[in-house]
């Protein structure tokens, strides 16, 4: 049996008829920048994470950009990141001119530890980034606490997390602004590249639109620097349709989860993710760890297995944020963040995709099996 990480096309072939048609639209309407299908998104997006304003941008990195930009973030600034991430959520602070300030990730959530971020504030820090990794929103009600004391801007990056709740509460609007990324692998994926950046305060919202379009309040009228960010409208159009089905998407993701852990729950040399108490995980990534002391050579021994039987795997991530030789100026070191990097060395991440069928968990689970049985 042939397993995929993830299978776009199943997903297209179930909404093509309509995909095809939004498509089309907004070639007759030659519209394909920014226009009616982007406001509409736009709109809807909002809505669905109770957010006042979405501002549609070209990528989760520009979002990034965007969010800590629009913020006043500049040279000589600090922001607090989580070391665990992908390197776009670094991006924000770097792209300012600012020093991204790493911290470890909590054990058991994997995002940025609460009670390790105060360690990690100056005089020069500006903001701290929340990343909702993998779909588990961050604790918010620590991270806004500490931020609040120290007059700081809390920033999420939530492009793993479509849709995701702490206490509740849509992910997304927790925050001073939030960045989306709608890269084709996303919970809800464009068609190419596409982003956009939540907020609920209205002289923000101003001013992202105006630096995602060159700085401009009205055409050929620049108040400010800025950069072309817009938003494509053929993502628009096909992010439109999609967001129709994402609720139904994202219980079948949780639907997938549930399955693994039911099956994997008596493997005692995995550690399987936990969802915590406050939050309703979207499980971008279903990310297991491998116990022991040889987690890693026993990891990538289970991933060549898992690929020779037919089940594609990945890994998130290999190589930590502080070990990268772009972020070597920063002087971190092995061992500094010792949860990070035991995650990068023993993670195993899993096919997870809301169609994926229950005989192919079912197999994935007794592969899995078969190979620490043996």
């Amino acid at each position: 049996m042939q397993v995929p990480f993830l299978d776009l096309k199943v997903q297209y072939q179930s909404i093509k008829t309509d995909v095809d048609a939004a498509i089309q639209k907004v070639i007759d309407n030659t519209a394909f920048i920014l226009g009616e299908s982007v406001a509409n998104f736009e709109q809807n997006f909002a809505k669905a994470h109770n957010a006042k304003y979405c501002i549609g941008v070209s990528s989760g990195t520009d979002g990034n950009h965007l969010a800590t930009w629009s913020l006043g973030i500049k040279p000589g600034d600090e922001v607090i990141i989580p070391a665990n991430t992908f390197i776009a959520t670094a991006w924000g602070a770097t792209l300012c001119g600012a020093t991204p300030i790493m911290v470890d990730c909590h054990p058991d959530n994997y995002n940025l530890d609460p009670e390790k971020v105060e360690a990690a504030i100056t005089p020069k820090t500006k903001a701290i980034v929340a990343v909702h990794l993998y779909g588990q929103p961050a604790d918010m009600d620590k991270l806004r606490e500490i931020a609040n004391q120290h007059n700081l801007f809390l920033i999420e990056d939530a492009a793993q997390a479509h849709l995701a709740e702490y206490n509740g509460e849509k992910v997304g609007g927790l925050s001073t602004a939030a960045s989306f990324s709608f890269y084709p692998g996303k919970n809800l994926g464009a068609y190419g590249e596409a982003g956009a950046v939540l907020t609920n305060d209205d002289q923000l919202a101003n001013n992202l639109k105006m630096l995602r379009e060159h700085g401009q309040s009205e055409k050929y009228c620049h108040q400010s620097f800025g950069h072309n960010y817009r938003m494509e409208g053929i993502q628009g159009a096909v992010l439109g349709v999609k967001l129709k089905y994402l609720d139904k998407w994202t219980e079948g993701r949780r639907r997938v989860a549930a399955k693994y852990k039911e099956l994997l729950s008596d493997i005692d040399t995995i550690r399987l993710p936990i969802e915590m108490p406050y939050a309703k995980h979207v499980y971008h990534l279903f990310v297991i760890q491998v116990n022991g002391s040889n987690g890693k050579d026993t990891r990538d021994k289970l991933q060549k297995f898992l690929g020779e039987n037919g089940v594609a795997t990945g890994l998130h991530y290999p190589i930590p944020l502080h070990q990268q030789n772009c972020f070597s100026y920063l002087g971190y070191k092995e061992g500094d963040f010792p949860v990070t990097e035991q995650l990068a060395t023993t993670g195993l991440s899993l096919p997870m995709f809301p169609e994926l069928s229950d005989d192919k968990i079912q197999y994935v689970s007794e592969k899995l099996k078969e190979f620490f049985v043996n």
